[in-house]
């Protein structure tokens, strides 16, 4: 095989709980997420052997070896010691610096492409393993389906039974301002409000074992980011607009990731022309308004 082409979707934290930072320097989480219908698109074409480059339509998105896509290919290399190369053609969909997965879920898209120019060599438990080594995020996009992530995002369960058919039913509007969030700044924010800006492992466990026992719970109340408050201290244009889509549409705005991207989990009968005017009279035509679904 000599061309891939795969989807690389962007994801959602429906629930992010940040229990701590560790002695490593990376935070533990709860959360419950899921990929989305909507993403990158990653074409990837067999080269010289050793060889590996990417192309990008968005020149927001670094070709250099800083890219995820890149490191993904060179973790595999040294994991397997392959020795071919490839060319990575990304239409990039997915806002940089959105809090959506965009760059794990390139980097898994590399990994799966190279593995399968590769002959296979590695198994899933393999992709996961190197998967962890590019990024906390990357491991949960091997799986295309709603989960629950802890550690620092590399221990995956898969949301099985009633609640994985809830959630494949929800309706979800996306929503990006212009302006982006750097992780690293928002965890570093997040870890400046230690201890109270982290929500304790026991609760954000019993909260999450409350919504899976019970097959009537609704996911609004649910729905919860640990990062929202350091974010939207800095970022007004935040829950400026979460204050409008309260008091005019009866909707709540929530965070996924580290932002700066938001959703609303839509109700029947929310008026989504009317949840986007609102959206544009605070950010402008510039703002990113995406009906998506999850791909539970």
């Amino acid at each position: 095989m000599e061309e891939l082409t795969l989807f690389c979707p962007a994801k959602i934290n429906l629930f992010l709980a940040i229990t701590g930072r560790r002695s490593d320097g990376f935070h533990d989480l709860v959360s419950l997420v899921s990929p989305l219908d909507w993403g990158d698109t990653l074409r990837v074409t067999r080269a010289a052997d050793g060889e590996f480059m990417v192309l990008c339509d968005d020149p927001m998105v670094p070709t250099d070896e800083s890219n995820l896509v890149l490191k993904a290919a060179r973790a595999f290399v040294s994991r397997t010691g392959w020795k071919g190369g490839a060319c990575f053609q990304l239409d990039k969909v997915v806002p940089v610096g959105a809090g959506l997965g965009g760059g794990s879920s390139d980097a898994v898209g590399a990994l799966k492409a190279v593995n399968e120019l590769a002959g296979q060599p590695l198994d899933r438990e393999g992709l996961s393993t190197v998967a962890a080594e590019v990024g906390s995020d990357c491991p949960l996009f091997l799986r295309d389906r709603a989960v629950v992530m802890r550690g620092r995002g590399e221990e995956i369960e898969a949301v099985v039974g009633v609640q994985r058919k809830r959630l494949a039913a929800e309706r979800i509007l996306l929503i990006k301002p212009a302006f982006g969030v750097n992780t690293g700044w928002a965890y570093g924010a997040l870890a400046a409000k230690a201890p109270g800006g982290y929500l304790p492992k026991d609760e954000a466990e019993s909260r999450l074992a409350a919504w899976l026992g019970d097959a009537d719970s609704d996911l609004e109340p649910f729905a919860f980011n640990s990062m929202e408050a350091a974010v939207w201290e800095k970022n007004v244009a935040l829950p400026a607009l979460a204050k409008r889509l309260r008091t005019t549409g009866g909707v709540a705005l929530h965070m996924s990731g580290s932002g700066s991207a938001c959703f609303v989990i839509l109700k029947v009968g929310c008026d989504l022309k009317a949840i986007e005017s609102v959206v544009r009279d605070c950010w402008g035509e510039t703002a990113l308004v995406q009906p998506v679904a999850l791909k539970a």
